[in-house]
């Protein structure tokens, strides 16, 4: 196995979002894509991450290969490569090899660590509702919500995307209309509402600087899945539990 990547904020700020969420994962090499699925440790939050091999600049791989690694030792070693560094990853005596050039060639190796936990399945989810906008229309949106409350609210109709919060004495709420940045495809008549974790969104929507534009699908009372795509290089996608009041 030997890939080469051109672009290592790809694969550098990818490693760095989902460490947030996910300690140690198992990431598949398969023919077309690097994939990872992975669950944080409260089992509030998914991971799914594909990596195209169309990204690559070499993309050498007789078989599909498995390798579990703590996300926290990969972080560290691919945050000392610069955006014009090019990386490569290769298996070397049951090490993870991971050699970064620019004027030198670093190298280093990571353990390859035993995972029990089987592997996850991505659930089904139907979503009546896919709302397309832009990164920073969502983030600010979450950042200014997050000033009064520890959860928010997501509401859609047809014409506009609302996110609110409310606080013991505090309330926030930002309105997102459907226009041409907001794209809201919907079915039904009914207002789809909501509730999910701001920490949790907070360390998911990081993933606004692999791309400009995220899909946000959701339906009342059930998990959201966020989505964030570069064309023919990858997809960073989350899946997150909804907070249910007992009321």
């Amino acid at each position: 196995m030997k890939l080469t990547l051109a672009d290592s904020r790809l694969l550098k700020d990818s490693v760095s979002i989902i460490s947030d969420l996910v300690t140690e994962a198992r990431f598949t090499f398969g023919k077309d894509s690097i994939d990872l699925v992975a669950m944080d440790p409260a089992n509030v939050a998914m991971v799914i991450f594909k990596l195209l091999s169309s990204g690559f600049t070499e993309y050498d791989l007789k078989k599909e290969v498995k390798v579990a690694l703590n996300l926290n030792n990969l972080k560290q070693v691919l945050k000392r490569a610069n955006p014009v560094d090019i990386i490569t990853l290769e298996l070397e005596e049951n090490k993870f090899k991971i050699t970064i050039k620019s004027g030198t060639t670093r190298t280093f190796y990571l353990p390859i660590i035993e995972l029990d936990e089987k592997e996850q399945k991505i659930p089904s989810l139907n979503f009546p509702l896919s709302i397309k906008t832009s990164t920073t229309l969502l983030n600010e949106a979450i950042e200014d919500v997050s000033i009064v409350a520890e959860s928010v609210k997501f509401i859609a109709d047809d014409k506009k995307f609302t996110v609110s919060a409310e606080g013991d004495l505090s309330k926030a709420k930002v309105e997102i209309p459907a226009d041409d940045n907001t794209v809201i495809t919907k079915e039904g008549e009914e207002v789809l509402k909501a509730k999910y974790s701001i920490e949790y969104l907070k360390k998911m929507i990081q993933a606004s600087k692999l791309c400009a534009d995220v899909y946000i699908r959701f339906n009342t009372d059930y998990p959201l899945r966020l989505e964030y795509k570069a064309t023919d290089k990858l997809m960073l996608s989350f899946i997150l539990a909804p907070r249910v009041d007992n009321d």
